[in-house]
């Protein structure tokens, strides 16, 4: 479609240099300016591929898997500002007039991510380059594993491992280098952090190769290898190893655990921190999306945690129960019944065993399905004490299979009342039909193909727990129970989150605060308190997020009556992947409205 071409000519001026009126050059039209936009969204995703090769890897773009530029080091740190403010610029160029509606979205996000990138430059994060969860030796440690998004097919593949490594080594000094700066600056993690840390690194500091991850791809050459690249790998593996690895995890864990642990804040929330309450507000807009205040978030996660309570008494009763909602989470923490497992494939089994039962009413919910392949794993030995179920992507091109883990620390006390909302959440049709979609998309520009906004990639999945009984799903009450569990999870951490970091909150009392409204075992509550005490807000998106799409279903369904279809609703909210949730309620009421 043709624009008006004075607005054209104006843009023809930006891209072609025309210098003044009486230069002659054909009209420049709406193709012609859609080329040069998508010009500049492929060099956005190309120059961020080469700024990030991790992420590249991981989306299975392969060029850059020797590459491990130092995300702490200054260098790295100025050219990802100027590339930001690089394409800040270029957006400036194309006028809104001009653009398809499509394309302005696009350009909406692009300026947000942008934006949000360059203003957390200004607090210092990087103080904080190591946590129990969140932090870049985690991902490493995956990688190494052979198991993960690294490939170990070819012999080019193992020696870019090795190369990617010496990167890697790079960034582990660097780390102790600015926690010590940090400690000198009142940037420190609390304690109870790091006590969760110094295992982690112990656990990689063994002198056994044939026990050490990071020897792991060694033990398992492809059988097309010769001889001599067998030889000649194994032996750089080992001196790699033994020589840089162990005693660069040394280091750091006879550093963390003696003059960084002396260090240790007592204090659990990042406002007691230099500029902690401004951080605080920059993590919630980051993780939400929104302009939402802790305040705000906090009423909100009040009046949640009393609505799903009232829910769960319904429960309680249908059971049979008679004491009052707080014995029942113990009751149903302890319950023999739930704990049926005796070996962790019983619980990979039961996973899929739940995929099967919804199979039959995903049709529908959904009339588009992902092609990307899909898997439940046990999470790694040298990280599952401290970690959550999780989902981790396949690639953009689909052979490497999504893949949903989930931590399987002692079997015998797995408790299996909340694992088909789980599944729901991280598997299908939660953060596998949400991020394979958005991957295979033949509309979406590549960039868009790998954002992660949590407001609306969590608020997705958690609303995905709430389609069990629509897939044939939670027909047991105490999985519907584990349903209500997992939203009171998400409802306790808006209050939790915003306690700890803008309430003066200890770790002590969000701990309580959680066992008196929940039912997971004190174990999980403690990882998870720690884990919002390591990265603040993140944890808000979930309810954010799956409030705001259950508000948006519920305004199509009252305004397009008898012609609303779910799958179609459903199909708009995944078509776009990852969007700031302003722009996907814009979408959504211009389709509601287009719809009438």
């Amino acid at each position: 479609m043709i624009k008006k071409i004075l607005t054209v000519v104006c843009i023809a001026i930006v891209f072609t240099g025309c210098k003044d009126e009486k230069t002659t050059k054909a009209p420049i039209t709406a193709i012609d300016i859609s080329a040069k936009f998508d010009e500049m969204l492929g060099n956005y995703y190309e120059e961020g591929l080469q700024l990030n090769p991790i992420q590249a890897t991981y989306a299975g773009d392969n060029r850059f898997n020797d590459q491990f530029p130092n995300p702490l080091a200054d260098e790295t740190v100025n050219k990802v500002k100027a590339y930001y403010n690089k394409y800040k610029e270029e957006l400036a160029k194309f006028d809104d007039t001009t653009l398809s509606e499509s394309e302005k979205m696009t350009k909406a996000i692009l300026n947000w991510e942008c934006d949000i990138n360059l203003e957390g430059f200004k607090y210092r994060k990087d103080y904080f380059p190591i946590d129990q969860m969140w932090s870049i030796n985690l991902s490493a440690g995956q990688l190494a594993s052979g198991a993960s998004a690294q490939p170990f097919k070819t012999v080019k593949d193992y020696k870019n491992w090795l190369k990617r490594l010496e990167g890697y080594l790079e960034w582990m000094n660097s780390a102790k280098e600015k926690m010590k700066e940090g400690m000198t600056q009142g940037y420190v993690l609390p304690k109870p952090l790091i006590v969760k840390v110094l295992p982690q690194l112990e656990a990689l500091t063994v002198e056994d190769l044939d026990q050490h991850l990071f020897y792991t791809p060694a033990k398992s050459f492809p059988k097309d290898f010769s001889e001599a690249d067998k030889k000649q790998l194994t032996e750089a593996y080992s001196t790699m190893v033994s020589e840089k690895i162990i005693p660069a995890y040394k280091s750091l864990h006879d550093f963390m655990s003696t003059e960084y642990l002396e260090a240790g804040r007592a204090s659990s929330g990042i406002s007691d921190i230099p500029n902690g309450e401004a951080l605080y507000k920059y993590q919630i807009k980051l993780y939400t999306t929104t302009n939402m205040t802790a305040d705000e978030i906090h009423k909100l996660g009040l009046s949640e945690v009393a609505r799903i309570s009232s829910e769960m008494e319904k429960i309680k009763e249908q059971v049979g129960y008679k004491g009052d909602l707080k014995s029942f989470f113990d009751h149903v923490r302890n319950k023999k019944e739930l704990m049926p497992f005796t070996a962790p494939q019983q619980v990979i089994d039961n996973f899929n065993a739940i995929h099967d039962r919804m199979k039959p009413q995903i049709e529908k919910l959904f009339d588009v399905k992902p092609k990307t392949l899909f898997e439940v794993r046990r999470t790694e030995a040298f990280r599952e004490k401290s970690a959550s179920a999780e989902y981790n992507p396949g690639s953009l091109d689909g052979t490497r299979p999504g893949i949903f883990y989930t931590p399987i620390p002692e079997v015998t006390k797995y408790n299996t009342y909340s694992d088909e909302s789980l599944f729901l959440h991280e598997a299908i049709p939660g953060h596998h039909y949400q991020i394979s979609l958005t991957r295979e998309s033949e509309v979406l520009p590549k960039f868009r193909k790998t954002l992660w906004y949590s407001g609306y990639g969590e608020g997705w999945a958690l609303y995905s727990e709430s389609l069990g009984k629509e897939l044939g799903l939670y027909t047991d009450p105490y999985q519907y129970f584990g349903m209500l569990g997992a939203e009171m999870h998400r409802a306790v951490r808006l209050v939790v989150d915003t306690g700890l970091h803008s309430k003066g909150w200890t770790r002590e009392q969000a701990i309580q605060y959680s066992l008196n409204n929940e039912a997971e075992s004190e174990a999980g509550i403690t990882s998870e308190i720690e884990r919002y005490m390591a990265n603040p807000g993140q944890a808000l998106s979930y309810k954010i997020g799956q409030l705001k799409i259950i508000e948006l279903r519920a305004k199509a369904e009252k305004e397009l009556g008898d012609t609303f279809d779910i799958r179609q609703f459903h199909n708009q909210v995944l078509e776009t992947g990852c969007v700031p949730l302003a722009l996907l309620e814009h979408k959504i009421n211009t389709w509601i409205v287009t719809s009438k």
